[in-house]
Formats: C-alpha cells, sequence, structure tokens
C-alpha cells in the first residue's frame, strides 16, 4: 500500500514468511534469516531484513552451507556435500523463477505482493493500465487459455449500469430484446462472403463433439448478422411490419491473433449488437445517428470521456455496409484515438444476401428490399475510461458508474480510545451512512479493524472511490465530516447539518471537473494541419490531427506507410526512448469539420504524393 507517498509491503504476507529469506545481490543467491517480525501493524512498513552482500566469488555451495558448523570440508561426509550442492541447485532454480516472474506484467507475484500501484502511468503506459485493473480487481487473468479475462464484480457493476441506461433509452424508441443462438453454420457464412472475410482470420470453429467429428463445424458467432438475418426474412412479411428492431446483449468472439489486452483486445467480449430493418434509406439512417448519439452519451455523460462523432472512411467502414458511423476517443497518455462504438447503415447488402423483401406500398404487387442497421457497443468502453481518468494510485471512476460513491472511514481512533468511545464514533459513522443512502448516495462505511486509516486510504484510492468521507473525535465536536476527492485530491469540510444536499452536489461536481479535464485535454491535442511537414511531429507529440484529404482509399493507405517511422539502420536510441513505428490510420470524417482552411475544388489533399483535391477534413491518428 502506498502510504505518506512511499510503497509498503502487505502486511498479510509478513506474517507468512517465516524462516529464511532468499534474496538474489549481483547474480548470487543468498540465504539470510528474516527480522524478527511476526506480525505487522496494517498500514506500517515492516523492518526490512538486513543483508551481507557476499562477494561476487562466493560459490552457491558455500553460501548454503554457511549455516552449518564451521568444521573442514574434509570432515563433511560425500552425502552431506552432495544434499548441500542439491540444495544450492534448488535454491538457484528458484531464484531465476522468481526473476522471471517479477519481468511479468503487473499479475506477477512480485508486484501482486503489493498492493498499491508499483507502475507510474507516464512511464511505462501498457504496464501500468495492466497492473491497474488487475489490482483494482477489474478483471483476472483466464490462465486456462490464452486471450481471455473474467470480468470481476467491480467491472460487471459498470457493464450493467451502462446496459440499464442504454436499454431503457432504445425501448422508448421500440427496440425489443432477443436472444439468437452463439453458433452459426458455414452455409450462412457462405452467403456474406465480402461481410465475413474481415472476420475469417478471427473465427472459432466446432470441430468434435464427444469424441465424434462433427459432419458440419460450426463457427461461434463473431458477430450476428449471419445468425438472425434468415429469421428476419421469415418474420418481415409486410411493411407494416416495418420498422423491425431487435437488439441482444450477449458476448461474442474473435480469436485474435495479436497480443490481447483486458477489455480492448480480448478473444471473447461482452457487448450489445442491435439490428434493425427499415422501409427507407431516410428512416434508417435517422436511426442510425439517434443510435450514435446514445453511444456518445454512455461515454460523456456517464463514463466522462469525451468523442468526436464521424463517419468512417471506406477503407475503414464496416465490412459489408454501405456506410459507418462512429465515435473516436483519445488517450493522452500516448497520443493515440481509439474507437468508442459504431452505428452502421448496411443499406440493401443485407436484405438482398437473405431475402428479406416487402411489398412497395406505393406500387402494388413489386417487392422491394428493407434498409438495414446494426449497431454495438461493448466492454471495451470501461477501458477507455480506465486509461483516460486512471492516476499513479489506480483507478479514478467518475460518479454516475461508481459502484461504492462515498466511502465512510471513522479517523482518530487511538490506543487510549475506550472500546465504548470506539463503538459510539463507528455507531455515528453507519448513521452518516445510511443518511447518505437516503438521498440516494451509493455509500460505504469502513470500519474493518486491523487496519490503520492511512491503509484504508489508500486501498480505496486504488478502487477509484470519487469521494472520501472522513469522521473522527474532533469532527464530532465541530459537527462536521472531512472529505478527499479522488479526482483532484481538494479537502474540506461539509456540516453534518447539510450533508444529505451538500454532497450529492460534489458528487455532481467531480463527474463535470472529470468530463471538463478530459474534453480539454482532446480538444487540445487535436490539431488542424495543412502542412504536411507538420504532421509526424505532431504524432510524436501525443496529438491527433485533421487534414484536407480526398478521400481515396489507395491515398489512406500511402498516407500510413508515409507515417510509420523506422529507426535508422544500425541506430542507436537513448535509453528508455522509443522509436515510433506506428503508422497514422483514418479515425473518422468528423461531423463537426473546421470552419476555415478548406475550399471546395482548390485545397489540395495533404498527402505530398497525391494530386487530388480535398473532400473533407478527416482525422488521422495513431490507434489501438
Amino acid at each position: 500500500a502506498r502510504v505518506a507517498g512511499q510503497h509498503s509491503i502487505d502486511p498479510s504476507l509478513t506474517a507468512r514468511r517465516a524462516g529464511t529469506t532468499h534474496i538474489l545481490v549481483r547474480g548470487t543467491f543468498h540465504v539470510c534469516p528474516k527480522s524478527p517480525v511476526t506480525q505487522a501493524d496494517p498500514g506500517t512498513t515492516p523492518p526490512i531484513p538486513q543483508v551481507e552482500t557476499l562477494p561476487e566469488t562466493t560459490s552457491r555451495s558455500a553460501v548454503n552451507t554457511a549455516t552449518m558448523a564451521d568444521a573442514p570440508a574434509t570432515e563433511q561426509s560425500k552425502s552431506a556435500l552432495k544434499k548441500a550442492e542439491k540444495q544450492a541447485k534448488m535454491a538457484a532454480d528458484k531464484a531465476a523463477k522468481a526473476a522471471k516472474q517479477a519481468a511479468l506484467p503487473a499479475r506477477s507475484k512480485k508486484t501482486d505482493d503489493i498492493i498499491g500501484i508499483t507502475i507510474k502511468k507516464n512511464e511505462d503506459f501498457s504496464m501500468w493500465y495492466q497492473e491497474v485493473v488487475l489490482k483494482a480487481e477489474m478483471v483476472e487473468y483466464y490462465n486456462e487459455i490464452a486471450g481471455f479475462f473474467i470480468l470481476r464484480p467491480a467491472s460487471m457493476y459498470i457493464w450493467n449500469v451502462i446496459r440499464k441506461w442504454f436499454s431503457e433509452r432504445i425501448e422508448a424508441m421500440g427496440v425489443d430484446e432477443t436472444s439468437f443462438p452463439i453458433f452459426l453454420s458455414s452455409k450462412s457464412l457462405e452467403k456474406e462472403k465480402d461481410h465475413v472475410e474481415g472476420f475469417a482470420p478471427e473465427l472459432a470453429w466446432v470441430t468434435k463433439a464427444g469424441d465424434k467429428d462433427l459432419e458440419v463445424p460450426v463457427a461461434v458467432r463473431p458477430t450476428s448478422e449471419a445468425v438472425m438475418y434468415p429469421y428476419y426474412s421469415k418474420w418481415i412479411r409486410s411493411h407494416r411490419d416495418l420498422p423491425f428492431r431487435l437488439n441482444q446483449w450477449n458476448s461474442v468472439v474473435r480469436w485474435e491473433a495479436k497480443q490481447t489486452t483486458p477489455f480492448l483486445r480480448t478473444r471473447e467480449f461482452l457487448w450489445q449488437e442491435g439490428h434493425t430493418a427499415h422501409l427507407t434509406e431516410e428512416l434508417a439512417g435517422k436511426e442510425v445517428l439517434e443510435i450514435l448519439e446514445l453511444y456518445a452519451g454512455v461515454y460523456e455523460q456517464l463514463l466522462a470521456v469525451p468523442v468526436v462523432r464521424g463517419k468512417k472512411t471506406e477503407n475503414e467502414k464496416f465490412a459489408g455496409g454501405y456506410y459507418t458511423t462512429t465515435v473516436e476517443g483519445y488517450i493522452p497518455s500516448n497520443g493515440r484515438g481509439i474507437q468508442g462504438a459504431t452505428s452502421h447503415c448496411l443499406g440493401q447488402n443485407f436484405s438482398k444476401m437473405f431475402d428479406i423483401t416487402v411489398e412497395d406500398p406505393e406500387k402494388k404487387g413489386e417487392k422491394i428490399h428493407v434498409w438495414q442497421n446494426s449497431w454495438g457497443l461493448s466492454t471495451r468502453v470501461i477501458g477507455v475510461m480506465v486509461m483516460i481518468h486512471g492516476d499513479d494510485k489506480g483507478l479514478v471512476l467518475p460518479p454516475r458508474i461508481a459502484k461504492t460513491q462515498v466511502i465512510l472511514i471513522a479517523v482518530g481512533i487511538t490506543a487510549k480510545t475506550t472500546p465504548e468511545d470506539r463503538k459510539k464514533l463507528e455507531g455515528q459513522t453507519d448513521d452518516l451512512r445510511n443518511e447518505l443512502r437516503k438521498a440516494g448516495v451509493r455509500a460505504e462505511s469502513d470500519l474493518r479493524e486491523g487496519y490503520t486509516p492511512a491503509w484504508k486510504f489508500n486501498d480505496w484510492e486504488l478502487r477509484g472511490v470519487p469521494l472520501r468521507l472522513e469522521f473522527g473525535p474532533k469532527d464530532a465536536e465541530k459537527q462536521q465530516v472531512s472529505y478527499a476527492r479522488r479526482d483532484t485530491g481538494e479537502k474540506g469540510s461539509i456540516p453534518l447539518a447539510e450533508l444529505a444536499t451538500k454532497v450529492p452536489e460534489l458528487l455532481e461536481t467531480i463527474q463535470s471537473d472529470m468530463y471538463n479535464k478530459a474534453e480539454k485535454s482532446f480538444r487540445e491535442h487535436r490539431l488542424v494541419l495543412n502542412d504536411w511537414e507538420k504532421v509526424t511531429p505532431a504524432l510524436d507529440t501525443k496529438n491527433v490531427v485533421l487534414i484536407p484529404h480526398c478521400l481515396g482509399g489507395k491515398c489512406e493507405d500511402r498516407i500510413k506507410e508515409l507515417t510509420t517511422s523506422e529507426p535508422p539502420e544500425n541506430a542507436t536510441l537513448p535509453e528508455g526512448k522509443k522509436q515510433p513505428t506506428m503508422g497514422m490510420k483514418s479515425l473518422c470524417i468528423p461531423f463537426e469539420q473546421p470552419t476555415e482552411g478548406l475550399v471546395a475544388g482548390e485545397t489540395k489533399c495533404l498527402n505530398p504524393e497525391c494530386e487530388a483535391k480535398a473532400q473533407k477534413y478527416v482525422m488521422f491518428g495513431r490507434s489501438y
């Protein structure tokens, strides 16, 4: 736990690690006695055992036999020497294994033994992120199969808040819930080759049932168009059945070949997928934007994350779709863009594949293919939130999605405090918690014994609770509570008489301040450029860029190549510096275009190798 800016060891470890401490010093394995600590006071740092560093030339066998009697080697039996050598080898193997574990991500034993966050966000962002989501108990690695993660209750609470918020709004639009099977046949996949082509490398196939091979292998859905649309053809018989709107909350499997990352890139993830059918392009397009605005609301209103609304380029649109709209986020720590959620107009492509038709209400006897949409939001939203708001202490949760919005901690209890006074103070703390709950605040009181207030402060900071309230004898005398904000660290006091009104107001202020801080960062790092020479330097300083572009697919591909940096041959980079190698890709064509700079028919595409005229400003960036 981090106490007063320092790291300390998990108190529970001291009691269970008695006997001998194995320490690797300068490549040599040493054995030394542990300090005589039998039980650590929670919240304090146990004494560090004193280690006498032996010379590098000291052999392992000599080290391990140092605790034996100082008899001459000639007096030791061969069996004793062999036993000592065997013990030395086992100890060396154990040390090597421990060193290897220490080099692993945040889930390694070394960092698990320390409760607080050990990696700085601005020093190793990727490792910081993994350590935070593990130690804050958001996820756990599913060790049985690589690329899968367990979503723990802290994550599922956030997902369920999002699910409830979104479900209420799409139900008001007339969208119904459904649940389709997880498997799809190769026959269905063949109908939509263009669509499935993009998913083909990631398809997971079931080929056996028990010990028998299946006559026809079945795929685990990567998305559900091929599962659902054969039945849309069966159920939609008339234009009076339109609009036809279904949504399902489920998990899908995409067997990622790349390195997986919790929430952002996993082989199985939770999401919602909506699939709707409409009579006309206009009606379908209207819904596409309505859903996109709901997705923006999830990010901005619930997660305090700003997004840019826009349309994907032809290169980046949904495979087999007509056009794709998107909300795009920005990760300040590495300057990357990240796709937040997408709402697609599928046009009539899928209705033609699956023969989803109705009679034209204006031309009796003629059949027309329906217009379709699909839209989806996944648990990626949680990862984006963690990356943007988290800090070196752990999570920082926006109040609207925090399971515990306020944590109350009794303070000022010392060795001189009588059991009666302690019980009274804890009772008052619980009363304050209950008062807040009646006011609609999700409040908890931490009355765990055996832990100091400082330890509790750090524990709840790691978990990202938005507001901490401290209540002690001095606070009781002044009829107040002291508070500390998780997002800014600001401290103050609130009169007890105003608790039920001031705390909800403060939580709303925290929510607003978190959004404004993130929005300011995104705005300042979203640069409008009309000079190609400024593009790569802008990317290297953690910006995304809006540039005039012709919207040509080949030009877009070439821009990615031109902005991909490779270290010069035999180049020696400064220690700790990484040569940026990732080229930029198009994130979206923002709906809100820059007001100046692009003149239709005159402004040239910014790609120095392209002679075409620019059509729109396109937002490019290095991205996830």
